[in-house]
């Protein structure tokens, strides 16, 4: 079977009762793709049968059940009859320093961000071999490049992310199955509300800097996430996808300078790096 270039393609999205999920995945039921959508709270996404009909697959799934993942995999693909599109968006952050957040937490936040993601990118590729095409999406960050205080646990799991999709891509190339690393920047989401946040345990030492980083936040420019579909259209319906899509037009610029100074310090070192090399 060749690659589906055009509309009309079959969508496996996670996390799709809010946010970039939800919208995307209303996005493409709107401009007729058909769309299994999953989320861990099935009520959370009944509307979208009341509305789209037959063109929507609603189904639960927690990521960090792998055989529930398997599972829900299997059935959307027995549905439909192939997946053309895989889309991992289902995630959340965990606010706190460093040393302020659980390790439990920590590996919960993992559980979901990372681990989930996997688990159903497993399931899905021998389903994606077998067909003979199939394009795999994450929803990463911009934070997957740069990082900031108090929600450094949260950039760590993007960091891992890209790093696994990278090579993800390389090794499924053979299978006709395309990698695209969704890169979205701030956006006035749900994704600052409790149902996307945890928050770590609070010490005292660390208030005054809290406080002055959330005010910092506040003056953040944010996208409008309803601009971002027809972004995400064209790197499906292309031939030849972009490894990364960044969405929005800060972006780059704070990934540029965050690489030069990268760059800069790396290049002040390297005496001492070729030193090293005995």
């Amino acid at each position: 079977m060749s690659d589906k270039t055009t509309s009309g393609k079959v969508w496996f999205i996670t996390g799709a009762s809010r946010g970039f999920g939800r919208i995307w995945a209303e996005a493409a039921l709107k401009r007729g793709d058909k769309v299994a959508a999953t989320a861990r709270n099935l009520g959370s996404i009944a509307a979208l049968k009341d509305t789209y009909g037959d063109n929507v697959l609603t189904l639960e799934l927690d990521v960090t059940n792998a055989a529930q993942a398997k599972e829900t995999v299997q059935k959307a693909y027995e549905h439909f009859g192939r997946l053309d599109v895989v889309l991992n968006n289902a995630g959340y952050s965990l606010v706190g320093t460093i040393e302020e957040a659980p390790a439990d937490e920590v590996k919960a936040m993992f559980d979901t961000n990372i681990f989930g993601a996997v688990t159903v990118i497993q399931a899905a590729l021998p389903l994606l071999r077998k067909q003979g095409y199939g394009h795999i999406l994450g929803t990463s960050s911009n934070l997957g490049h740069v990082t900031l205080p108090v929600i450094g646990y949260y950039a760590s799991s993007k960091w891992a992310f890209e790093a696994i999709h990278e090579s993800l891509a390389l090794e499924v190339k053979d299978f006709n199955v395309k990698v695209t690393i969704i890169e979205p920047g701030a956006y006035a989401t749900e994704f600052g509300t409790p149902e996307s946040l945890k928050f770590a345990p609070s010490m005292e030492i660390y208030d005054g800097f809290k406080a002055n980083f959330f005010k910092s936040l506040q003056n953040m420019e944010r996208g409008n996430p309803a601009a971002t579909p027809d972004s995400l259209f064209k790197a499906v319906d292309t031939e030849n996808p972009p490894l990364r899509l960044s969405l929005g037009s800060n972006n780059l610029a704070w990934v540029r300078g965050a690489y030069a100074d990268r760059m800069a310090e790396w290049e002040a070192w390297e005496d001492i790096a070729i030193a090293a090399q005995g």
